[in-house]
């Protein structure tokens, strides 16, 4: 696998975005830990994609699956939010709740773990990598977590490679076309 100038993308990784496809990938590691990965080239700016996903207070209103955020402590580039999120399988709809940790480093990442919560591990990083020739960002997502309630590995599976790929597509819709609710 041949590495382009953005170094975490493969040649291959870095054609179907920049084709506009999401991409997810899901593994399981050993005692029932697993990885989730997802990405997207959005034309647009990394600061647009940082006012989407750093607004907070506003989530539940522009980002698929989540129900509930809120900011709940500042201190400086370290923040807590309180979160819901929901997914459905089916006929099967499912909550869970997270206190999370975010660190944020702009323009690059925002790293977060779970501080409190409904997944016994749940940490992971937004990163956002210009692409070369300056037209847009590579938004890349990925989390390494371990459920707290017994729910089947090929379900995590699921729900990420359904929820995910909507998580991203919204994205970039609202970075490209400036559709994000303002900032309250």
């Amino acid at each position: 696998m041949t590495k382009t100038r953005n170094d975490s993308l493969s040649d291959s990784l870095r054609r179907k975005l920049l084709q506009g496809e999401a991409h997810v990938e899901v593994s399981f590691g050993e005692d029932d830990f697993i990885h989730a990965e997802g990405g997207i080239f959005v034309e647009s700016s990394p600061e647009a994609v940082w006012k989407i996903l750093t607004d907070y207070d506003n989530l539940a209103r522009t980002i698929p699956k989540v129900a509930e955020s809120r900011l709940v402590e500042e201190r400086g580039s370290e923040k807590i939010i309180d979160q819901t999120g929901r997914s459905s399988i089916l006929f099967f709809e499912a909550s869970v709740h997270i206190l999370l940790r975010v660190r944020e480093r702009f323009p690059e990442s925002l790293d977060f773990e779970q501080i409190e919560g409904d997944f016994r591990v749940y940490r992971g990083a937004w990163r956002f990598e210009p692409e070369a020739d300056g037209r847009g960002v590579f938004v890349l997502w990925r989390a390494h977590l371990k459920t707290g309630f017994f729910v089947p590995s090929f379900l995590v599976s699921f729900v990420q490679r359904q929820d995910l790929p909507t998580v991203l597509l919204e994205i970039k819709r609202l970075a490209e076309t400036g559709d994000a609710p303002k900032q309250t």
